[in-house]
């Protein structure tokens, strides 16, 4: 079991837009995977990008450019 940290996590409304965020983070080799929503937040198609938190302002310049939404995005320890 990985020993919890803190991630910045980011919701989406639907599971296309979770698939395109992904798409255009490995496309720029931005770290981070989809996961499923944490317990403690919810989201509308329930699942989730987490990445490491100073990687903030780089994926959503990327993501802006792209055209991508997210529903929220905050800090948790998971």
């Amino acid at each position: 079991m990985r020993k919890p940290e803190l991630r910045l996590v980011i919701t989406f409304h639907t599971t296309s837009e979770a698939m395109a965020w992904e798409r255009a983070c490995r496309d720029e080799e931005i770290p981070g995977r989809l996961i499923p929503v944490p317990r403690q937040i919810s989201a509308d198609c329930g699942l989730s990008w987490s990445m490491p938190v100073d990687g903030r302002e780089r994926v959503l310049a990327v993501t802006a450019a792209a055209g991508l939404r997210c529903q929220s995005l905050g800090e948790f320890v998971i």
